[in-house]
């Protein structure tokens, strides 16, 4: 491994954009880049963490986060412990910080969660003082995608200047929009955000302040519609929605990239023709979330105790 690795964050925790200053940003996306020459080579594992184990727990249903976070850990020969609810001592009615504190007992140094109750990762933090990796917290905060999606427009070719962001969907219910606009907010860059009434988050600016109107998107962010957390109708249908707010044959967005953070509804926020298209980097922010979530954890391992 590359000796001129960094050992950023000030913050012991990644629970949300918050914990990061611009500094911060700069030293993770180097590092970032460093990783990836890493997964590159025939041998992708470094001893880096080799003393470490991490915990991660998943109190919600999660595929792609989880396998990411997973293999980042592995590939820095951390030890990874697994939790799920389903069958675990929840179910018999222990309450999560009795989990956590028995999870600690067994030398945990880095815990890494999602939970379908906003606050969930701060709690953590708070009540352990362990490094804490936010991977999705109710309808709050989703970091380390946030952060994942603008590495992989840098990477791209993209420069904070050119990128202007629409941003279409389920903002009420999307943590990636909690994060996201907190991050393009932080770096001055410009986005939009668009979709039903009924989904908008009231208290967040539909434009950035230094908006440009006359100025072309060139990324269109869709964003999923998550039923899954509506407590009731909000949309008329999936086809009405795919036909005002999503990416379907009959519409050219006339943007360099289209981003999604999955899993994708085809047909709904964007048809087959797009997600697959040369503009798409849904593969690429796949990718890329293996390196930067090695960053994340990196650093993290390094606060632990401190």
């Amino acid at each position: 491994m590359d000796n001129q690795l960094e050992t950023g964050f000030k913050a012991g925790r990644l629970v949300s954009i918050d914990d990061l200053d611009t500094a911060d940003i700069d030293t993770l996306y180097r590092t970032t880049r460093e990783f990836i020459k890493i997964l590159n080579r025939p041998l992708k594992k470094v001893p880096a963490l080799k003393e470490i184990t991490v915990a991660n727990l998943f109190f919600e249903d999660s595929t792609r986060t989880r396998l990411s976070f997973e293999l980042a850990e592995k590939r820095l020969s951390a030890d990874v412990v697994n939790f799920s609810s389903q069958g675990s001592s929840l179910k018999k009615g222990e309450t999560l910080l009795d989990t956590v504190n028995n999870l600690l007992r067994m030398k945990i140094d880095v815990i890494v969660v999602r939970h379908k109750i906003s606050g969930t990762a701060q709690f953590i933090h708070n009540k352990t003082g362990i490094p804490v990796v936010n991977a999705g917290d109710g309808t709050n905060e989703h970091p380390t995608q946030a952060l994942l999606d603008l590495f992989t427009l840098w990477d791209a070719g993209m420069e904070n200047k050119d990128i202007k962001i629409c941003m279409n969907g389920d903002i009420l219910h999307s943590r990636v929009a909690g994060s996201s606009l907190k991050l393009w907010q932080k770096l001055g860059i410009e986005y939009e955000i668009n979709g039903p009434n009924t989904v908008m988050r009231r208290h967040l600016p539909f434009r950035s302040a230094n908006f440009n109107s006359s100025r072309p998107f060139t990324v269109n962010y869709q964003l999923r519609i998550q039923k899954e957390r509506q407590n009731k109708e909000l949309i008329p249908s999936l086809e009405e929605y795919n036909g005002f707010f999503g990416l379907n044959a009959d519409q050219n967005p006339g943007v360099a990239f289209i981003l999604h953070p999955g899993p994708i509804n085809r047909g709904v926020e964007l048809d087959s023709d797009w997600a697959d298209s040369p503009q798409s980097l849904i593969l690429k922010q796949v990718e890329t979330g293996v390196a930067l979530r090695m960053a994340i954890i990196y650093f993290l391992a390094q606060k632990k105790g401190g």
